[in-house]
């Protein structure tokens, strides 16, 4: 499975049977999707930056929403989460996606606000690779995703949906990547343009991966 940052909370998962990508951003959070297509879109929510779903060329199918999916050979589990710490009462409801892809298993956290709830996290433990906001503003901050990461183990985190050159705030500021990097006692390395990931090849310790977004 070929794992791609395309800025953002927006992901091209690359497997052997099918392309899926994950909450495509409007052109107004600062990333442009240029010419892409995909088997597969997930959404975790209705927001401008997560939902751009015209934005996505091949006719794909649109998973949003909590329930259980096969498309291609994928499987996808919809995980119903929050989007704040009030269980949704300020900015609704979030779906995380657990996708199964060349038998490795990725964790998509979508724009999460808060710990996971005990249904949530027995779903989603054991993920081999979480994908992660870390930015603070509407979602998980450096110290909280610390947390969430604690709850599900996974072999390999990579962190979303924090401040970079292209992205641009509106309403909502993010934090830099190097406060995440801080909490989790990593340094900050040169990002990967993208990663291959197997089952085989899955670090026994937690891995922090960093990608670099495709403009």
């Amino acid at each position: 499975m070929e794992l791609t940052w395309l800025g953002h909370s927006c992901f091209r998962l690359r497997g052997k049977d099918a392309t899926l990508i994950t909450d495509p951003p409007a052109p107004s959070t600062g990333y442009s999707l240029g010419r892409i297509s995909a088997d597969i879109v997930t959404i975790s929510h209705e927001h401008l930056g997560h939902n751009y779903v015209k934005g996505i060329g091949g006719d794909p199918r649109i998973v949003e929403g909590p329930g259980e999916y096969e498309i291609s050979q994928i499987l996808i589990t919809g995980v119903q989460t929050y989007h704040d710490e009030e269980r949704g009462k300020r900015l609704g409801r979030n779906t995380a996606y657990l996708i199964t892809m060349d038998d490795v298993q990725i964790c998509h956290l979508g724009d999460l606000g808060t710990l996971l709830d005990d249904r949530a996290q027995e779903a989603l433990s054991g993920a081999d690779v979480l994908l992660v906001p870390v930015g603070g503003g509407n979602s998980l901050n450096a110290e909280r995703a610390v947390e969430v990461i604690a709850q599900i183990e996974p072999h390999i985190v990579v962190p979303m949906h924090y401040a970079t050159p292209a992205y641009k705030p509106g309403e909502v500021a993010l934090d830099p990547l190097d406060q995440f990097c801080r909490e989790m006692g990593v340094e900050v390395t040169d990002p990967l343009p993208k990663v291959v990931i197997t089952k085989a090849t899955l670090p026994a310790e937690t891995q922090v991966v960093i990608l670099g977004y495709k403009s």
